[in-house]
């Protein structure tokens, strides 16, 4: 045990993933969840050494008219968390990207897919089985107790 690296110890990185991905050299979109947002970031390896392009929070669905009651960790944010991202990547012209989850557990029907399906829709490339991502009902908060206007908020991304 003691010869295990502390980021390892600690479960915040998968040496083995890691690994395969930078042997890709393509382009990453990392996803990360935290107590209070979900985080998005655009990074590029270069000799096993990451520069992060450009990141977003799901904060920044306040901006386009999200609720301060809602949380911005649902499974709706982090689907419009991936459409803004998508949106930001095409508008800067930025490469196809592959999409790392890190040690974050990846279940069908979570926020993790609905955040794939963002990207998707917004005109990224990944290949994912439809299958794993939730219900579009889910997707539009429509199960959320104060309903969002999910539709209008969507509408000013386009814009943008």
């Amino acid at each position: 045990m003691k010869n295990l690296k502390r980021r390892r110890k600690e479960y915040k990185t998968d040496y083995k993933k890691r690994f395969e991905l930078l042997k890709g050299s393509l382009p990453r979109i990392i996803f990360r969840k935290t107590n209070r947002y979900l985080i998005a970031q655009y990074v590029v390896s270069k000799e096993a050494q990451d520069k992060i392009i450009f990141g977003i929070d799901s904060k920044e669905l306040l901006k386009y008219g999200w609720s301060e009651k809602e949380s911005i960790k649902s499974i709706p944010a982090s689907y419009l968390t991936g459409y803004l991202f998508g949106k930001k990547i095409l508008s800067k012209k930025l490469g196809q990207p592959i999409v790392d989850f890190g040690m974050t557990r990846v279940l069908h029907k979570t926020k993790v897919y609905a955040f794939i399906k963002g990207l998707i829709d917004s005109g990224i490339k990944i290949e994912c089985e439809k299958e794993n991502f939730p219900d579009e009902s889910r997707i539009k908060g429509e199960h959320l107790k104060n309903k969002i206007s999910f539709d209008e908020i969507k509408s000013k991304m386009d814009k943008n």
